[in-house]
């Protein structure tokens, strides 16, 4: 799976810098950035991401909540969605890939190695075996 395009979506703005800059001169992707989960629908109108990086704490419409509104607007073609969030309880994780999700991310994250996890997380979820 190649990826060129992200939508990263986080109401913490510094979660979206570090990740934005990371992304873009790591390992070169175009980097949309959304703070909330109906920006991020909005965005979603005219632009087709390779995948979709979703906080699952927000207020308003939360990760799970946008997630599902995802995959109603694109049906089977939607984006891989990898949750990133602090709460990463095992039964929490079990829920997040249940909805759906390719993986989930535990923040803190090391922005370092973040590249190399999201690739990771695809690779397996590619093989049907979903990760956290």
């Amino acid at each position: 799976m190649t990826i060129s395009s992200v939508l990263l979506v986080d109401d913490d703005a510094n979660i979206r810098r570090i990740t934005q800059l990371v992304l873009t001169r790591v390992v070169a992707w175009e980097v949309k950035l959304a703070d909330s989960g109906k920006e991020a629908l909005d965005i979603l109108v005219d632009y087709q991401p390779d995948l979709i990086l979703l906080d699952v704490m927000m207020p308003g419409m939360d990760g799970p909540t946008t997630l599902n509104a995802i995959k109603q607007t694109y049906a089977n073609a939607a984006p891989p969605v990898i949750f990133m969030t602090a709460k990463a309880l095992k039964t929490e994780v079990e829920l997040y890939l249940n909805l759906g999700s390719a993986g989930v991310i535990t923040k803190p994250f090391d922005p370092k190695s973040l590249p190399n996890e999201i690739f990771s997380i695809l690779e397996k979820w590619k093989k049907g075996k979903f990760v956290a």
